[in-house]
């Protein structure tokens, strides 16, 4: 179970990444953009690190207060969530 969860969230987090990129490169060419909701969806999917690393990686949403406060949020809840996991069910142990 462990192995695919970890699988799901390196799967999730480059997801998030690629659709940072691709938003970006869209809005560049005025082209038709990935949904705000979509972008958040994928981050609380498990893409958080994904989706949070490209927007600085490729400076996009930075601007946005909703992203630079959301996606962090998400991923702080995310992580709080798994300690909490952790230490109620010991898993790793």
């Amino acid at each position: 179970m462990q192995k695919g969860l970890l699988i799901y969230l390196i799967v999730m987090n480059l997801i998030g990444l690629a659709v940072m990129a691709m938003d970006k490169s869209k809005a560049r060419h005025h082209a038709w953009r990935i949904p705000e909701k979509t972008l958040f969806l994928v981050s609380i999917l498990g893409g958080s690190v994904g989706t949070w690393a490209g927007m600085y990686l490729f400076h996009h949403k930075t601007k946005h207060w909703y992203f630079v406060v959301g996606m962090p949020a998400i991923l702080i809840l995310q992580i709080c969530i798994a300690v909490l996991i952790w230490k109620t069910h010991g898993f790793g142990m």
